[in-house]
């Protein structure tokens, strides 16, 4: 079989004679690279990752609650051990969807909020550096805890911005080769 970007019929992409890889001057490869370089395609690829690993994480989470198997909510007033195995299963797997519904969606959207913020920073500066990070781990720390107050949207906007420049110092690292 032969795959577009992954060389000849047979002998695969290091066969000679084989195709090396993609063109970057291909039309449709362009307009991805395009696509992908834009604040709302970065915007909703964020907010769908952060989705879904919030989804995985909830469904962890939720997992390791202690409250969970001695009472919830969904069991009334007897503790769901005295439940049925049936039962209890039911009211378990419906206390992880409900969790792991509310962590994706706040997960997803920190990671939308971030990245659109970055983005936009990135785009007003014409700059690439650890500066978009910080400034936009402010504003998100900030926006997410408005309802709280100016005091809790300078904590916010303080720890955001230590982490992300934390994170983005880390990835800006010149990485060791053996």
């Amino acid at each position: 079989m032969n795959f577009p970007g992954v060389g000849g019929p047979v002998g695969g992409a290091g066969a000679p004679g084989a195709n090396p890889g993609f063109n970057p001057n291909d039309p449709n490869v362009k307009w991805l690279s395009n696509a992908m370089e834009s604040c709302f395609a970065k915007t909703v690829m964020s907010g769908g990752a952060g989705f879904g690993l919030g989804g995985i994480f909830g469904i962890f989470m939720a997992s390791m609650a202690y409250d969970t198997p001695y009472h919830t909510a969904g069991a009334g007033t007897t503790p769901a051990t005295s439940l049925p195995w049936k039962q209890q299963v039911k009211i378990g797997f419906r206390d992880m969807g409900a969790r792991s519904w509310s962590t994706a969606k706040n997960f997803g959207m920190v990671g939308a909020l971030f990245s659109g913020i970055e983005c936009g920073i990135e785009g007003l500066r014409a700059k690439n550096d650890m500066g978009n990070g910080v400034a936009a781990g402010c504003l998100t720390g900030a926006i997410l805890a408005r309802n709280g107050g100016p005091q809790a949207a300078a904590v916010g906007c303080a720890g955001f911005a230590a982490f992300s420049a934390a994170i983005d110092a880390w990835m800006r690292m010149p990485k060791e080769e053996d």
